[in-house]
């Protein structure tokens, strides 16, 4: 049944674009509501709800959804494993802080919680030093200079605002405590310039929330430098508004940890973009700040020190960027623009060293090919097709293990070369691929579903180098595509090499020139009367070599080939020279006629087929046109004004495999549409499910209330008929009552019928014994 998907289902591990800003207002909340009763608090006593359960509320929440978000990502996400722990780290420094607080006692510095404390910052730097290795292995160290000039230039500024601290630490009695204090800030400083580091050495946008990390962390800066000059004076104490800024920045960076486990990448989301040369440009105006400052008025000798390394090491960027700029080109050349994955390049140049480091132990490596995607791309767009490669890309790396190497090797094509894995190991990865591929995509406008089909070849025994293993996953999947068996593997004889060489351009050409191409009809009967209300032709393909190909056979090498409005115009005028046949013989039929996703946006359709029925003497409504629901949610506007068109002139239209593709029902209401037609696998399982029962009733409910005729496709036996004539459904098409056949059979059939010495709504229960031994059985 078609219906409205709830957005992020991703089919790979994370958390959806609901969850992720329940859980981020979640945390707001909680740091506004402990932010709210310290402002309102009547005294500067020890509360027990504000400094004890909110003040512990406000590092423990975020800890426990980052955990859990660890769990939702499998574990596969270090850098959320890492931020996690340095929350858990700050929430258990925070618990003594707290405990000691509430018994009345003074928490000195330091203390066992700046163990907690300092092991987040040391978890941080982890994260950080990961998503660097992850994101940016080509340029981990320009980082690292940008990372430790930045913190240098932000350090000799806070030099100054800390003078009467670093005088503490070196001549004064607590001084181990107060390096501790001032240590604080300038580790919060180092995150900073690394996250900003990060960004900077790209020029690119690096991911979501990453401003919101900043913010947090510039927020525990300013915290951490208001502690050390109240701990200096020895005049902190717990439960000051001070205490709101850490919390606040506490959830910024529980938010990140939270945008980071999304599943999904919609369209739209701000995310960090810092040009290349900020931080050396930033880090060089405030160590010149801090020295011109120093001429005039008395400044720390710390902080003229750090200001002049700054200067001196923010010469090394502008060295490296010609490297950093040959690196970026280089990885770019390697790496696929719309995905982020290794590009056809970095296959054939990594995949050979990958098999020569092996020697002869196993791999795999399985290409793989989305299902109608072209029909997709060309109906919904090309900026819909992209989104929906995105988020393929995202789901199939989050199948694979980080050693296993996937790229894209250019259009709905995708390679993975899987290392120690067997022909039983391959195949378990393919299901587990096609299982994520298979869940819903939320393209903005419209859901759609999406499969695929996987061709493997392992080495070493079916190839020995790249070139042969993937000739032969190709075979493979093309044999996969044919047979609807979702994946398979080479196994030297049985694969079929590609687009069957008897479907050349050429040949296609010829079957259209040469008439090649026939139909067969399948009659449609209205389960009120048992009458035959009109028939549905069907394409067949007399090949000369092959003999007589199905649809399934030849009509996607059609479209690959741009022949399909031949086609049509073919099929369109058979059908009408044989309604035109039937009329003249006193038993006019509507014929109903698929139509493909290029026809129906069309606009000189209802002109063509205006043509072609009056040439022949037809009335338009003769002629019902059937239509795919990928087809009307494409281009709406146009495909409005096409089907309006054909109405006006009498032409019915009907939706085809109701219920078996896309999931927007807006289109029921805005196109001008005449007939369901809901899928055979409903209908198939109807009789031994309940819940396909409800969705057969409810979809008839569903036409009728809109004015709509119900037809359901793929009656096989005598049940199902007699069922969905108890439920109301209007037309019901099948092998139980007839196969398609040609329409001189088509005749006899119809002849037979009217012999019977009545007809009614349940005559069709004799069906012929021929289409009875026809139908295909489970």
């Amino acid at each position: 049944m078609v219906t409205e998907e709830p957005a992020g289902r991703r089919g790979f591990p994370g958390i959806d674009r609901r969850h992720s800003r329940l859980w981020s207002y979640g945390l707001l909340t909680v740091a506004g509501a402990y932010s709210a009763g310290l402002a309102f608090r009547q005294d500067e006593d020890f509360s027990p709800l504000v400094d004890g359960f909110l003040d512990l509320l406000t590092v423990w929440l975020p800890a426990a959804v980052g955990w859990l978000i660890v769990h939702r990502t499998k574990r596969r996400r270090p850098e959320i494993f890492l931020a996690a722990a340095a929350l858990t780290c700050q929430a258990a420094g925070e618990t003594y802080y707290v405990y000691k607080s509430a018994a009345g006692e003074d928490v000195p510095l330091p203390s066992p919680a700046d163990v907690g404390y300092t092991g987040f910052y040391v978890f941080m730097l982890a994260t950080l030093a990961v998503v660097i290795r992850r994101r940016l292995p080509d340029m981990t160290w320009p980082v690292v200079l940008d990372s430790a000039v930045g913190a240098l230039g932000a350090s000799a500024i806070l030099g100054i605002l800390l003078e009467p601290i670093l005088n503490s630490v070196l001549d004064g009695p607590r001084s181990l405590a107060m390096a501790l204090g001032a240590a604080y800030p300038l580790l919060d400083l180092l995150l900073v310039a690394a996250v900003i580091g990060i960004a900077a050495s790209t020029g690119r946008s690096i991911g979501r929330g990453w401003g919101l990390l900043v913010m947090g962390l510039l927020t525990f800066t300013g915290a951490d430098v208001g502690y050390a000059l109240l701990e200096l004076n020895r005049v902190y104490v717990v439960g000051t508004t001070l205490d709101a800024f850490w919390a606040l920045g506490i959830a910024l960076i529980g938010i990140w940890v939270v945008m980071q486990g999304r599943n999904d990448d919609a369209p739209g989301n701000k995310k960090l973009r810092v040009p290349s040369q900020a931080v050396p440009a930033l880090a060089t105006v405030a160590s010149l700040v801090v020295l011109i400052l120093g001429t005039q008025v008395r400044v720390a000798l710390l902080a003229v020190f750090l200001a002049s390394l700054t200067l001196s090491l923010a010469a090394l960027p502008l060295v490296f960027r010609q490297r950093i700029r040959l690196a970026d080109l280089q990885r770019q050349a390697r790496t696929d623009e719309l995905t982020g994955l290794p590009n056809r390049r970095a296959l054939y140049a990594d995949v050979p060293s990958r098999l020569a480091s092996n020697g002869r132990r196993r791999s795999a490596v399985l290409l793989l090919d989305l299902d109608k995607f072209k029909e997709i791309n060309d109906s919904l767009g090309h900026d819909v097709g992209d989104t929906l490669l995105t988020q393929v890309a995202a789901r199939l790396s989050g199948q694979l293990r980080p050693a296993d190497l996937l790229a894209r090797m250019g259009g709905d094509e995708f390679v993975m070369h899987v290392d120690n894995c067997g022909t039983e190991e391959a195949q378990a990865v393919a299901l587990k691929l096609r299982a994520a591929l298979a869940e819903p995509y939320d393209l903005g406008s419209v859901t759609v579903h999406v499969n695929a089909s996987i061709g493997i070849s392992c080495y070493p025994d079916q190839g020995q180098d790249l070139a042969m293993l993937l000739r032969r996953a190709d075979m493979a999947m093309y044999t996969a595509k044919s047979t609807h068996s979702g994946h398979f593997v080479y196994d030297g004889g049985e694969a079929i090499s590609g687009p069957n060489p008897s479907h050349t351009v050429q040949v296609l050409n010829e079957a259209l020139s040469q008439d090649q191409l026939l139909l067969h009809f399948q009659p449609k009967i209205d389960l009120d009367t048992g009458h035959v209300r009109g028939v549905e032709a069907l394409v067949r393909w007399q090949h000369p070599d092959l003999g007589l190909l199905q649809p399934d056979d030849f009509l996607k090498r059609f479209e690959e080939a741009g022949l399909m409005p031949g086609l049509t115009g073919i099929v369109l005028g058979k059908a009408l020279d044989q309604a035109a046949a039937w009329s003249a013989e006193g038993r006019p039929l509507t014929v109903a006629v698929n139509l493909s996703a290029p026809s129906i946006i069309d606009s000189g359709l209802p002109d063509q087929i205006d043509a072609m029925t009056s040439e022949r003497g037809l009335s338009p409504s003769v002629l019902v046109l059937e239509i795919t629901e990928d087809v009307l949610v494409a281009d709406r506007d146009r495909a409005y004004r096409v089907l309006s068109a054909l109405r006006d002139m009498g032409v019915r239209i009907a939706v085809d495999d109701f219920g078996k593709g896309y999931s927007s029902l807006s289109y029921l209401r805005e196109l001008p549409i005449d007939e369901l037609k809901l899928d055979k696998s409903f209908i198939l399982s109807m009789t031994d499910d309940s819940r396909a029962t409800a969705l057969v009733v409810s979809t008839i409910d569903l036409a009728h209330s809109l004015g709509l005729d119900m037809t359901a496709e793929g009656v096989e036996d005598a049940d199902a008929y007699r069922a969905l004539s108890d439920y109301g459904c209007d037309v019901a098409q099948g092998f139980f009552m007839s196969k398609p056949v040609p329409a001189a059979e088509l005749d006899a059939w119809l002849a037979d019928r009217r012999q019977q010495p009545q007809a009614g709504p349940f005559s069709i229960l004799c069906p012929d014994p021929a289409a009875e031994s026809a139908r295909p059985r489970p």
